[in-house]
């Protein structure tokens, strides 16, 4: 098992779903920023303040329909510069 202590709270992510999604879905991820990529997909990037917002994240995503292509930690803005 890998070791997350390291991990800080709140936690970055950033998913990628299926499609284009229209700028009024911005409020079902109100945390998030949605950018539309080249490639057809929607970049959901954000913070949660625990692993239970971040279930409840996904579980927004899968009741909305959506395809989810991928799920990535992201560092706080600033840390990679460390």
């Amino acid at each position: 098992m890998k070791d997350t202590s390291s991990r800080q709270v709140p936690a970055g992510y950033q998913l990628r779903v299926d499609g284009h999604l229209p700028g009024h879905w911005s409020a079902w991820f109100s945390e998030f920023i949605l950018t539309h990529e080249s490639d057809g997909t929607t970049s959901l990037r954000g913070f949660v303040p625990d692993q239970a917002a971040l279930h409840g994240l996904l579980t927004k995503v899968r009741d909305l329909g959506l395809v989810l292509i991928s799920l990535e930690a992201i560092e706080p803005p600033g840390k990679e510069d460390r």
